[in-house]
This record gives C-alpha cells, structure tokens and sequence, in this order.
C-alpha cells in the first residue's frame, strides 16, 4: 500500500473556490492533488495517468462528471469515486451510484466530512488488499461463480465479470452464505465497514449495477435475488 504522500487525488469541478478549498485541505493531510475546472480537461489529463482517487462534481460544461465517472470506470474498476452534488441532484446522484461511484456528498458540505470520507476509501483498499494477502488460497466457488479473494477478480462460468471493490464486497458477502437474506443494513456495513455516511438506498443502487455486468456476460443471470422488505440473497445455480 502506498504511504499517503504518494497518493494522487484528482478534484474536478466549475467552481474555483471549491477546488481551492477541497485542494488545500487534501493537500494539508499529505494528498497530492490535481485540480480541473470540467470533465473533459480532467478525462484528457487523466488518460495519461489515472489518479488514486477522483472527486467529482455532476453539473459541468463540457462533459459533465456522470459521463467522466462512466470514462474513469471504464479504464479502472478499483479506483474509488467521490461524487459532490446538490440536494436537488438526487436522480443524478442514484445514476452516479449506478456507474460506480463508491460515495457522494452534498452541496454545502463539510471539508473534514470529506477528508474522512477520502481516508476510509483509501483505507478499504488497504484492509482489502491486506486481509487478502494473508490468504494462500483465496478462491471462493459457489456453483458457476468464482470469486479470488487474492485479486479481487471474478468469473462466472469462465467468464470474466470486472466489478469496483464496493460491488465486489457485497457479492462476496451475499455469496459467501448462498440462500441466506442479507438485509441492506448489512450489506452496507460489508461494503463500507467503517464509518460510513451512505443510505440502504445505496446498495439498491449497486445491486442494480452488479446484475447488469453479470447479464452482460450471461444473459439468464438471476443469482442475485431480491426479498421484498427485507434485502437480498444469492441463490445459488
């Protein structure tokens, strides 16, 4: 894991007092930062060198941040996303979700929300990458599923299924006990087991997306199963 000085984190956002502000404050925790005043700036900057973490704003010209997330999801599933919206984004801010956003704040927020917010993502990587280390055989089989615990990778039926870590914690901890009722409450805690500031809605928003790269590769997946009222399980093929 990389000591925090070595941390690269990209701010994108129209509104320059927002990018000094979130700017120095990542800087003063040991952050180095990159800041862009649109999406089409950043994407340009950032095909060359993606950065450890991203900070987006939804509304800006040029490309907005919904379609820079998409970008950024497309050349890393891992790095984690920030989204900063306002209260009457919520439509924009369940879409973000669903492209792979890992967390949002909203507009006016808390600068020491948001560096706390930055450190528990770079600390999941970190427990993440730790637990798994310690593992010699980290392959968990649930019928066609494949899940390696080692490289966060997943197959389903010999098909390679990519996922961000938040939606591969939850599919390991809905298929670690097949048939079981997982409710949101708990999977929010599997996918953000520390400190977290999100909404059970939020694991709606990542199921959603979860389905959707499985039926990309098998289209009669329906593993993931929704119990109205109380969450979801895995049934297992």
């Amino acid at each position: 894991m990389k000591e925090i000085t070595s941390f690269r984190v990209a701010v994108v956002d129209d509104e320059e007092n927002i990018l000094e502000t979130v700017s120095f404050a990542l800087r003063r925790e040991g952050y180095r930062v990159d800041t862009y005043g649109d999406g089409l700036e950043a994407w340009e900057a950032c095909e060359g060198a993606l950065p450890d973490l991203a900070v987006l704003d939804i509304t800006m010209p040029r490309m907005d941040g919904l379609e820079l997330c998409r970008r950024l999801r497309s050349a890393s599933e891992a790095m984690p996303i920030i989204f900063l919206t306002s209260r009457d984004e919520e439509f924009d801010r369940v879409l973000g979700l669903e492209l792979g956003a890992d967390d949002y704040l909203c507009k006016p927020f808390s600068m020491r929300e948001l560096m706390a917010r930055v450190k528990v993502l770079f600390r999941r990587l970190a427990l993440n990458r730790g637990a798994a280390s310690e593992q010699e055989d980290a392959l968990q089989e649930v019928g066609s599923l494949l899940l390696d615990l080692n490289r966060y990778q997943v197959r389903w039926a010999g098909g390679e299924v990519r996922l961000t870590v938040t939606e591969f914690r939850l599919l390991e901890a809905l298929a670690r006990r097949p048939g079981h009722v997982k409710t949101r409450a708990q999977l929010l805690e599997e996918a953000y087991p520390h400190d977290t500031y999100l909404t059970e809605r939020t694991i709606d928003s990542h199921v959603k997306r979860l389905r959707r790269k499985f039926v990309a590769v098998a289209p009669e997946f329906e593993a993931i199963e929704t119990v109205y009222g109380l969450g979801y399980r895995y049934k297992p093929d």
